[in-house]
């Protein structure tokens, strides 16, 4: 198979899993949806900020000793995606209801897990494995796309939840939410990178019972001042 054939599997593998997570959590904000443009941008800020990390992580893997840095790479991309929310969307205008930081936070964790999938694609089909690169791309929507929405959106539900709170207190709120992020993804990458993967099943399902907690705790974010 020729190289741009696998460019467009690829494409297509790693956009098609964030699009739908994106339009999921987009209807959660139906009441009074954010602007199409800034989602956009958010989105590939995302996208662009898996550029950074890479070197970011590579550079912190010549530096480790033994394991995996993993609380060094779960803060660096953690950090790179509260950025690229914040560039387009948490410091704009339209950063002007609770559930707002949330869908940013979402969105720009989407465009990362998008990047970052169609590089792990790529990689596997280009070696010459596709059903490994299928399987591949199916344990990464149901695993890693979703760590990455939990994570990130867990800052942005600490953000919520202080949003009609003093400056102080948002601040705590924010910091909370990057330190309970980094410690979620931190133990995702435990458990599937230096366990081998050999707990996966039980990590997803864990995932997923977050991914449950957060859609209760938005209903609470909803329904602050009157959302709808």
């Amino acid at each position: 198979m020729d190289s741009l054939h696998l460019i467009g599997y690829s494409v297509i593998g790693g956009f098609v899993p964030a699009l739908i997570w994106l339009a999921f959590w987009l209807t959660e904000d139906r009441c009074q949806p954010e602007p199409k443009l800034r989602l956009l941008l958010t989105f590939l800020a995302g996208m662009v900020t898996v550029a950074i990390a890479i070197p970011l992580e590579n550079a912190a893997s010549s530096f480790a000793t033994g394991a995996p840095p993993l609380l060094i790479w779960a803060s660096i991309e953690e950090i790179l995606k509260l950025l690229a929310a914040a560039t387009f969307g948490l410091l704009s205008v339209d950063f002007d209801e609770p559930i707002d930081a949330v869908i940013y936070m979402i969105t720009a964790a989407l465009g990362f897990a998008a990047a970052e999938n169609i590089l792990f694609l790529f990689g596997t089909m280009y070696q010459g494995d596709m059903l490994q690169g299928l399987i591949l791309g199916d344990t990464r929507f149901v695993g890693a796309t979703l760590l990455h929405s939990l994570s990130s959106a867990t800052i942005g539900l600490c953000m919520a939840l202080a949003f009609y709170r003093d400056a102080t207190m948002k601040k705590i709120a924010l910091a909370a939410g990057v330190i309970l992020a980094i410690f979620l993804h931190t133990l995702f990458n435990f458990f599937i990178l230096a366990q081998g993967g050999s707990l996966a099943v039980s990590v997803f399902l864990s995932i997923w019972a977050g991914i449950v907690v957060l859609l209760f705790l938005l209903e609470r974010v909803k329904n602050a001042k009157d959302y709808c």
